[in-house]
Parts: structure tokens; sequence; C-alpha cells
């Protein structure tokens, strides 16, 4: 696996849909390399990083040795740090020989939302220009956003020279603030694309969306000439702990998809048992490391004798119609969470529940890896599809997002503003970072929308949930970016006092409702608690947790599942603790949710 030559840094990239294992696979990689003598760097790009949660201390946003490990050093990005050391990298130079006026121009230029992304990214490269380290493994952010990630030293070193062409101004700035980005971002586009250099590993459960992702993925990153290496078949039930009807069921679905991985995806692939118990620390990352590279695939199990149930955990069931059913106009409710809870699962299903109570409802989904036409079994795009009589659907679709907010800024524009403005205006429209604000608008769209009476968000993993919804506030500081070119000042003024409408729908409780899903294990119940802080934080208040996934204990017949319903009870009972909200809890179900007849049965669960 990953045979490396002795010349240059190699970079590994672990990709796929959230919550497949990315993190601890791409960690066990890290260990491994750093074993065998190499200097090896763990990156995240990862706004809701977990590195720290795996490796069981704290890390943050510089290279930081790992205990325990000679040669291995990790570190993660930090969005709003990023931010900090771009602006004055971009500044500092200027400082001596700029009058005031123009230093104060730049930093308003650089102060828009889009240069937070910017920064991460411009990070991210920068360690494509290192040669201090002979292995950099990058722990991705789940797939949508690593495409994204992928895809932008294309788009900007493109709009960098389209600017350059013309008036000279993006919106990070005069060009050449900014000229040396983009031969950095022509040289990290060449690597990428360097399968000597370069290898992208995608990691994947043996379930039916995980492997459409992964196909969807891998045909995304080859039309920008970048192709994936290998897979890795993570979480594969043991064949001789399933012999209750309930797993033997799960496990013969698992090998379906198997089979079918086989045949769709001629790369090379490992194959990783799941483990009675969660992987973080050092020793378990080691061993999961040992298997990867070792070959000698074994499902280890805990070292503890005692796999006796534990206590049983029980919590009065939430009033979900209190929270979910509108009253009094229409209602938001968002689930958000860690990639890979079961966050479109559970939307599909609350969506359901609240239409066949009467109300008209709208499903939308944030994510840019949407799996929500496959859960309902029902082709959904960027305008909302009738699936019942009072259920719709919709996709926030960030290309159709951009093309729709170009075209009706330019109109708007159109008899307002001299040629030479318009054609200013468009070739800043034409910027990477109009993408992200044309997505917002799409969002916010549904928000202010009164067409429903409830409108539900399944949202991208949490990271990027709280970059939306940052979002209103950034760009009510900077609504200029979002006026354009607006001299009316009634035209600022009512842009205000849209963000300020949006601003307070999120914190109004009655009118619109936050829920953190989440499995019983220790990396999303941190992630979970840190995106509550956050949202408490801007004014928003959380008001349900969901535990999903969590074991029946009639199922847990031998030591394997009974160790791994134990630890789920200790986990929930942390929940419980910690979060101190209602909390619902959802069974693991026997078979992936796909279509109404099956939506209609989980809601048996509610």
């Amino acid at each position: 696996m990953l045979q490396l030559r002795e010349i240059m840094t190699r970079y590994i990239f672990f990709s796929g849909k959230g919550g497949v294992g990315k993190t601890t696979m791409a960690s066990a990689t890290a260990i491994h390399y750093a074993i065998e003598g190499k200097k090896t760097l763990i990156v995240t790009t990862d706004p809701a990083s977990n590195l720290a949660d795996v490796f069981e201390q704290a890390i943050g946003h510089k290279i930081t040795p790992v205990t325990g490990i000679n040669n291995l050093f990790a570190m993660e990005i930090d969005p709003d740090e990023a931010t900090k050391e771009y602006k004055e990298k971009i500044i500092g130079p200027f400082r001596e020989i700029m009058p005031e006026d123009v230093l104060a121009s730049i930093n308003e230029q650089l102060s828009g939302p889009c240069t937070t992304e910017m920064a991460s990214f411009d990070r991210f490269i920068d360690f494509m220009e290192t040669a201090e380290y002979d292995i950099i493994v990058f722990d991705t952010a789940p797939t949508g956003h690593t495409i994204r990630l992928l895809e932008l030293p294309v788009d900007w070193s493109k709009h960098i020279e389209e600017s350059a062409k013309g008036s000279g101004q993006t919106c990070l700035g005069p060009v050449q603030t900014i000229q040396d980005s983009k031969d950095k971002y022509d040289r990290a586009t060449n690597i990428l694309k360097d399968p000597e250099r370069t290898s992208f590993i995608f990691v994947m459960r043996p379930e039916a969306l995980s492997l459409y992702e992964t196909l969807r993925a891998s045909k995304e990153l080859e039309t920008i000439g970048i192709k994936s290496g290998e897979i890795i078949i993570n979480g594969m039930l043991p064949e001789e702990v399933c012999e209750i009807e309930f797993f033997k069921r799960k496990y013969e679905a698992q090998q379906k998809v198997i089979t079918l991985t086989e045949e769709a995806i001629k790369k090379p692939k490992r194959y990783m048992f799941l483990r009675d118990n969660e992987v973080k620390g050092i020793d378990a990352l080691t061993d999961v490391g040992r298997e990867l590279f070792n070959g000698n695939l074994s499902s280890l199990r805990s070292q503890s004798g005692d796999v006796t149930s534990s206590n049983e955990f029980t919590v009065e069931k939430p009033d979900i119609d209190n929270l979910w059913l509108p009253r009094n106009g229409t209602k938001a409710i968002f689930f958000t969470g860690k990639g890979g809870v079961g966050k479109t699962t559970i939307s599909c299903i609350a969506a359901l529940y609240i239409s066949e109570k009467g109300y008209k409802t709208l499903l939308v989904t944030t994510d840019p890896a949407a799996h929500i036409g496959e859960v309902l079994d029902v082709k959904v795009g960027s305008e909302p599809v009738k699936i019942t009589e009072n259920l719709y659907a919709v996709m926030v679709d960030q290309e159709e997002a951009f093309r729709q907010y170009k075209e009706r800024t330019l109109n708007e524009a159109k008899g307002k503003y001299s040629e030479e403005m318009l054609t200013a205006m468009e070739e800043e429209l034409n910027s990477p970072c109009t993408e992200e604000m044309a997505a917002f608008d799409r969002f916010i769209q549904f928000i202010e929308g009164k067409e429903y009476d409830a409108v539900v968000f399944d949202t991208a993993p949490t990271g990027h949930t709280l970059r939306l919804l940052d979002l209103p506030f950034d760009y009510a500081k900077q609504v200029e970016l979002m006026v354009g070119y607006a001299e009316s000042s009634d035209m600022k003024e009512a842009a205000e006092n849209r963000f300020r409408a949006i601003i307070n729908t999120l914190r109004d409780q009655k009118h619109t409702v936050f829920s953190i899903v989440l499995y019983p294990e220790s990396t999303p119940i941190l992630e979970s608690y840190r995106a509550m802080l956050d949202l408490k934080e801007a004014g928003i208040e959380t008001q349900l947790v969901i535990a999903n996934m969590v074991l029946p204990e009639e199922v847990c017949r031998n030591d394997f599942f009974r160790n791994r319903r134990k630890m789920q009870i200790r986990y929930l009972k942390e929940i419980k603790k910690r979060f101190n909200l209602p909390m619902l809890q959802f069974p693991m179900l026997q078979e992936e949710v796909k279509g109404l007849g099956q939506l209609k049965l989980a809601l048996m669960n509610l």
C-alpha cells in the first residue's frame, strides 16, 4: 500500500463521506510512516476537526509533536487564525510604503466572508510548498467540501488571470497583492495531479450511500485531472458475530455492497473490520496501522473480560410535536452534527412525520454531497419536487445558485450603472467567493419564504454548517459585498434589514429549532458539544439532541455486540449529562432506509 519513493515529499489525501473513519485511517497511516522513520505531518482541513480527540492530546493551529510517537507531527487548520495570518501576509509588506487610507481600503476588502475560505485554503496550499517532511497526510472534510477545496487552486488561478486582464481587481483586493498566489496555486495544481507525488485514498463503509458517494466524488476529481489511488472499505461486520438475524441481514447487505464496489471500482482496496469498541489513542491507532499495512485482517476485541450488560439507560421521551410542529407561522427545523451520524435519514423521517400531521413541509439539504434523493428514492434538484401530498424536497445546488445569483444581480444593475461598471461587476461576480454567497442567498430564501408550514434543513457536517450560519452575521457587517456597487442608502438599509431579520429568525426558539444528531461515541459527542457552544455564542439555542444508531438490547446476544452496547450506554449517560437537553433515542435500523415505505416504517420509532 502507498509505496513511497525517497526523493520528495509525498502527499496522501484521505477523503470520503462523513463518518466513514477518514480521521482514524489517516491517523493510523501517519503513525505507520512515523514508526518507519519517515518525518510525517498530519494536517486536517476539516473546520470541525477531531484530530485532537483521536490522538487524545491538544493540537490546534500550530504544528505540534504527537506525544508517544517519534517523527510524527499534527496540525488542525483553524479558519479564524488562518484568516488573521492571510490578511497580515498581504497587508504586511505594504505597511511601510502605503498611506493609511490605502491600507484601510485593502483591509476592508479582506474583511469579507469569502476571505475565511480563501485563507484556510491558502494555508492548506502552504503545506504543498514545504520540503521539511517526507510524508504529509491530509485528513479532509467530508467529500463535498473536499472537492470544493481541491477545485479552488484551479478556480482562483483562473480568476486572478482574468482579473489581471480586466480591471485588476478581485474580491480580495488588487491583483498585484495576490499575484504571487497564482503561481503557488498553479504549482499546487500540478502536484495534486501528479500520481508520483500525490495519492488519494477514499474511505467508505460497506453501505449503498457510501459507495454512491465514493463513485460520485471519484468521478468529480477525475474531471479536474486528479485520480484516486485506493479504496479502504471500513467497518465490515465480522461474519462470526452475526449469527442473530438482525445482524445477519446487515452482514449480507454489507457483502452485497462490497461485491458491487469490487465490480464498480477497479482500484486497489483495503478492508477493515468493525471493532467492538471505538478507536482512539496511540495504541489503538498503531494497531489499526498494522492491519492496514500488513494485511492481517482481524476484528480486534476489547481486552476487558467483563461483557455483562451495564446498567440500562432510560430517559423521558421528548415532546417532538411541541418542538417540530408549526404554530403561528412557518417553522424552521435544523438538523446538524458530525458527518455520518445519520442527519439525512433523521431529517427525512422528521419531514415525513411533520407532513403526515397535515403540514405542508419542505425538506432542504445544504450539504454539497447531498443524499436526500437516495433516501427518498426520488430525484431531487435545485427546485422543490413533490414527494407526497404535503412533502416537498429541494437541494441547494451551488452551481445553479451561482448562475441564478449572477444573472439576477446583473439584471438588477442594468440601466443603473455604466457599461464599464457593469463589466467590473461581472468580473468580480466570477470570483470563486461568489459561489459561497450565492449558495447562502439561496439558503436564506427558504428561511424567508412563507409558502410552507415547516422547512426542515438537512445540513452539511458541523464545521460547514456553523460557517453557513455565521454568514448572516458576517454579511450584516459587510453588507456592501452583497449590495455590490449600490450607491443607494435605501438598498443598503434594505440589505441590512434582511440580514437582521434572518438573525432574529435563527434566534427565535418559537419559529426555529436546532436539533443535534450524534451517535453514542466520544468523537461525535465532543464535536457536537463544541457546535452547541458555538451556536450559543451566536445567540442560537439548541433545543434537542438525537442519539442515533443505538443498538437494541434484544439483539446484542454475544460478547462482541454486548461490548458495543455497553460502550453506547456509557456514552448515552454522558450525552444526557453534558448536553442537558431533551434527548430522543433512535435505534440502529436493520436496513438502510430507502424509499417512502421504509421511511414510514422508521416513523414508528419516534
